[in-house]
């Protein structure tokens, strides 16, 4: 079976899912004609709440903008962190970073709130955490925290740091769950 394989040690089962997370996330903050728009369902200090449904299937998710983007000199467009739940439960609370630039795989992003660090995997432009521990810790980890940190490298070598302030992101992640029902 295809899942016992890994790619840079994530198993590929995490790719796949991942890879699907990706392209209905995508649709989220990019809309295509084809798709419904998403709906607000409330904005709670710095993260806004949407759902969107992809033909029957619905999804909900929150997401924020970097705070700060450093270097000051590098175009660095939009900049998002997000969480995401399907209604089907097929999967819930899962975090991801999305980039308006392709990202170095070798050298994937890093989550740090307080003294903690996350580690991510890259697919294109976007980063996910591998293990569903590690996802429960990390959300855990921003419930608590008051502010996120994001350090990734640009597949051309840039290394970039960003800011998130976590301020809302209890209620943003309840109202999703809630709106996911």
């Amino acid at each position: 079976m295809f899942w016992r394989y890994t790619v840079n040690n994530v198993p590929k089962r995490y790719i796949m899912r991942r890879l699907i997370c990706s392209v209905l996330l995508a649709g989220f903050i990019w809309p295509v004609s084809a798709q419904a728009d998403p709906t607000l369902h409330g904005s709670f200090g710095d993260w806004s709440v949407y759902s969107r449904y992809q033909g029957s299937a619905k999804t909900c998710f929150i997401y924020s903008e970097a705070k700060s983007k450093a270097p000051s000199n590098v175009r660095h467009g939009d900049i998002h962190f997000l969480v995401a739940s399907w209604k089907s439960g097929e999967a819930s609370e899962q975090p991801s970073f999305m980039a308006d630039f392709t990202l170095r795989k070798e050298r994937p992003p890093t989550v740090t709130i307080g003294n903690t660090d996350f580690d991510m995997y890259v697919s294109r432009n976007e980063a996910f955490i591998a293990d569903n521990l590690d996802e429960r810790n990390l959300l855990q980890k921003m419930r608590v925290g008051s502010t996120m940190k994001v350090q990734a490298v640009s597949s051309r070598g840039t290394s970039v740091n960003y800011t998130f302030s976590l301020r809302g992101i209890s209620a943003a992640l309840d109202k999703a769950a809630s709106a996911c029902q």
